[in-house]
């Protein structure tokens, strides 16, 4: 059953890019690139469209009643990618990937609600009036942007013409920048910034695939290590909290994940396909010395990130509309976690909608392109210990978009 114009509705099944996903995960991960037929070469350009606001919630600890908008908190961004396969015998092929694996990019406007000592000499604060800035003062002026590049280099091996091996090296780069400001952070934390400087470090990923070429069917596993990084990182104290800077060094870790990619002909222009990706977020930790000593100390490496362990699936069809244009629908899923979140990422679980078009200009050129539309969970943005919401978000949604040409040479 496989075919030329399964092997077109193949590559349309990659798109759209990933809007969001599980935790800071954006590109996924992919090695299909694997798998391509020959030797391979692909660019790949995605833009992503959230829009993420919600409401505060009252702090009647400080005297505010609530109901501010927060504002739209999440920004734009761009995902790049590209990849290279070379067949060096009839079993064996090396891929290189470059991609995005992790980001944030959330900034929620407005300066916040705002502490000042209560006057000389009287060592407690006292709540500045409301700000009349647009945003939040439960969160205002809070953001987190997290960049994050990688590059894979793997090899695969075919055993026979049903079972095969991968695996290789993963050097990724990691860098972010965080700033924690508003009521909902009391006057040790709010105006509070820090700032984790450029790491390199090196990860593996290892995997195996099960094929029956005739039916176009692929059961691909692919399991991804954690990186370990160990960045600089300058703390900036609230002037509450005796303002100046503390230099230390965080270990920061991305987590391990696992992929299970899935496809087969149902007919000789029809795919079914799909992905299972779980990601072991829970051990993302995140905790400079200024921002651990103002948790429970009984809870030692309180981290600034609060991502559960969690899981997104996928499942579509893609069809092969004529000789060289295919295209494909794709439904996507993540399950939702505890209705408490960090206000660094407000959402709670996803659905989601792909279309997707793939076009053969001639047998070397292949383009495609999608549009997918994503409902993000409702969700309580929370701070403190215990944790406490202070921000409400429903209703939102991220709209992306990607392309990208492929050559065969």
């Amino acid at each position: 059953m496989k075919s030329t114009l399964l092997a077109g509705v193949a590559t349309v099944a990659l798109f759209p890019a990933a809007a969001m996903a599980i935790g800071l995960d954006r590109s996924g991960q992919p090695v299909d690139i694997l798998f391509e037929e020959g030797n391979y070469f692909e660019l790949s350009f995605g833009r992503v469209f959230p829009s993420i606001d919600g409401e505060d919630v009252a702090l009647p600890e400080v005297g505010y009643t609530g109901g501010a908008e927060t504002g739209d908190v999440g920004e734009d961004f761009t995902q790049l990618g590209a990849a290279i396969k070379f067949q060096v015998t009839e079993q064996l092929s090396f891929a290189m990937i470059a991609d995005e694996p992790y980001g944030v990019d959330v900034n929620y406007p407005g300066d916040g609600g705002s502490f000042v000592p209560s006057g000389f000499p009287l060592p407690f604060p006292q709540v500045l009036p409301v700000t009349t800035d647009e945003g939040s003062n439960n969160l205002g002026g809070s953001s987190a942007h997290v960049e994050s590049s990688s590059l894979m280099a793997l090899a695969r091996y075919e055993i026979n013409d049903n079972f095969s091996v991968h695996g290789g090296l993963r050097y990724q780069r990691l860098q972010s920048e965080i700033s924690l400001s508003g009521f909902g952070y009391g006057p040790t934390l709010s105006g509070y910034s820090a700032t984790f400087g450029e790491d390199h470090a090196f990860g593996y990923a290892v995997g195996a695939a099960y094929e029956r070429p005739e039916i176009a069917l692929r059961i691909a596993v692919t399991y991804f290590s954690s990186i370990e990084h160990e960045q600089d990182t300058v703390e900036t104290l609230p002037l509450l909290a005796g303002g100046g800077t503390i230099e230390s060094v965080t270990e920061v870790e991305t987590p391990e994940a696992i992929n299970i990619d899935f496809q087969t002909g149902l007919n000789q222009r029809t795919l079914l396909f799909g992905q299972l990706r779980y990601a072991w977020y829970e051990d993302v930790r995140v905790a400079p010395p200024y921002f651990d000593s103002q948790s429970d100390p009984t809870i030692p490496g309180t981290s600034l990130t609060d991502i559960e362990d969690n899981y997104a699936v996928s499942i579509g069809v893609g069809r092969a509309l004529t000789d060289r244009l295919s295209g494909s629908v794709t439904l996507g899923y993540e399950a939702k976690g505890d209705d408490l979140v960090s206000p660094l990422s407000p959402t709670n679980g996803q659905k989601s909608i792909g279309l997707g078009l793939s076009y053969d200009v001639n047998d070397q050129v292949t383009v495609a392109g999608g549009v997918r539309y994503v409902s993000l969970g409702d969700a309580g943005a929370e701070t403190g210990t215990p944790d406490t919401e202070r921000a409400f978000f429903d209703d939102n949604h991220v709209v992306g978009v990607g392309f990208q040409v492929g050559y065969r040479f």
